[in-house]
């Protein structure tokens, strides 16, 4: 039977794979629009958008572009350091993110990244997270569970003793977590009563930092207030620069679905 006779007969060839058919990316070119001139394939275009959009992605969060990544990270690596951004992968943590580069000669490249401080809620509760991973680390526990009620209470345990609105300050730890969920650093429903920590805690708060806050927060009573009475840590003092308790993510369509 001749090629054009097998064409014919309706097989898988002739029928139209949209451009997010998860068949396209074993059956497709490069070129995935008229007149592409983009060098990755779909699969690849996807670990790079990803990359992009999340401060990190890890292979439980997104298996598919975890896969695609590790097994070239070069191509995804260049397409980022085009855009003065250098590609960090944590092979035992299975973690991958991004950060900019710094020019040999000091200095700073334009950068699509801006800071974004986090709360003084956020920041001890990053601080939590991160010495809860380690203790469970050392216990040989390969996942970290940690439970809503008892991250309110270690919050409230560290409110200043001028602090006396007590709802409102509720209201930022509840804030804390949800912002942390959404980060993909509490790994769970929004609502739910129980949250499995996210192995990028590692990443986000390595130890030094982790020491750094945790000198910060025993420090607390003494620091300077803000606007809303509580103690910050990114006030724009020396002590908050040394810390750097922030978070790169891309000054536009960071939160888009």
């Amino acid at each position: 039977m001749s090629v054009d006779e097998t064409s014919s007969t309706g097989a898988a060839a002739d029928i139209p794979i949209g451009w997010d058919d998860p068949e396209r990316e074993l059956t497709s070119s490069v070129s995935l629009f008229e007149g592409d001139e983009g060098g990755l394939e779909l699969s690849q275009r996807r670990v790079l958008v990803a990359l992009l959009k999340q401060r990190f992605i890890t292979a439980q969060s997104h298996p598919k572009e975890w896969k695609t990544l590790t097994a070239n990270p070069r191509l995804i690596r260049s397409r980022l350091n085009d855009l003065f951004l250098n590609l960090h992968l944590d092979a035992d943590r299975e973690v991958a993110y991004k950060r900019p580069v710094v020019p040999e000669g000091g200095g700073r490249f334009p950068t699509l990244l801006h800071d974004t401080a986090w709360s003084r809620e956020e920041t001890i509760l990053l601080v939590y997270l991160r010495t809860r991973s380690r203790s469970e680390e050392a216990a040989g526990t390969s996942r970290t569970y940690v439970d809503r009620q008892d991250i309110l209470e270690h919050i409230a345990s560290l409110r200043p003793a001028h602090a006396t609105d007590h709802a409102a300050d509720g209201r930022r730890a509840a804030k804390a977590i949800e912002s942390l969920n959404r980060a993909g650093l509490l790994i769970g429903a929004s609502i739910s009563d129980r949250f499995e920590v996210s192995p990028a805690i590692d990443v986000v708060l390595p130890l030094e930092r982790l020491q750094d806050l945790l000198r910060w927060l025993k420090a607390q009573p003494a620091g300077t207030t803000s606007a809303n009475g509580v103690a910050s840590p990114v006030d724009g003092s020396s002590e908050a620069e040394a810390i750097d308790a922030s978070t790169e993510h891309l000054s536009t369509d960071e939160d888009a679905p």
